[in-house]
């Protein structure tokens, strides 16, 4: 979270944050690492900490766009190789969630794998609505891998933003 974010007349702002998940991938990479070389010098002869550290890395975690208009809150989730009966939606006091579960369909008989960068698992991705929603006209959509739910924000909310003319003193 940027530290304007904890400003005093930042702290009553109904907008959601933007915050890309790419920012925190070298940390999270860096955290794993250091725990990894903590492991190994405690038992070097154990290749146990080596394959949990490469297994780590091949969980399933959709990338999620979340964006803000006037009218409505619209997330988006990349979920490549996925079938809508694979996932479920619901909608919280404050919050929506995402979660379901991708399958590998990796054939064993008679194949060595010398590279597999696919990732498969289940997942679960909760994301935080600054807004009231309608939750009547909340729709779902799932077209070619990519999930996109459309949350109206409802008609007092979008009452309580009105536009204050300025005049000159």
């Amino acid at each position: 979270m940027p530290i304007t974010d904890l400003l005093p007349w930042n702290r009553d702002s109904k907008k959601l944050p933007v915050r890309r998940e790419r920012d925190r991938d070298l940390p999270v990479l860096r955290g794993e690492f250091e725990r990894f070389i903590d492991e190994f010098f405690a038992n070097p002869f154990s290749m146990r900490s080596l394959w949990d550290f490469f297994d780590r890395r091949s969980e399933f975690i959709p990338r999620v766009d979340v964006a803000e208009s006037d009218k409505e809150i619209r997330v988006v989730a990349e979920m490549p190789g996925m079938d809508e009966k694979d996932l479920q939606v619901s909608l919280g006091r404050n919050y929506l969630t995402v979660s379901g579960e991708k399958r590998s369909e990796l054939e064993e008989k008679g194949r060595r794998y010398y590279r597999l960068e696919r990732s498969f698992g289940s997942f679960r991705r909760t994301i935080p609505l600054l807004a009231e929603i309608d939750e009547d006209r909340v729709e779902a959509t799932f077209k070619k891998g990519v999930l996109t739910v459309v949350l109206p924000k409802s008609a007092a909310y979008q009452k309580q933003a009105r536009q204050i003319k300025v005049k000159k003193a």
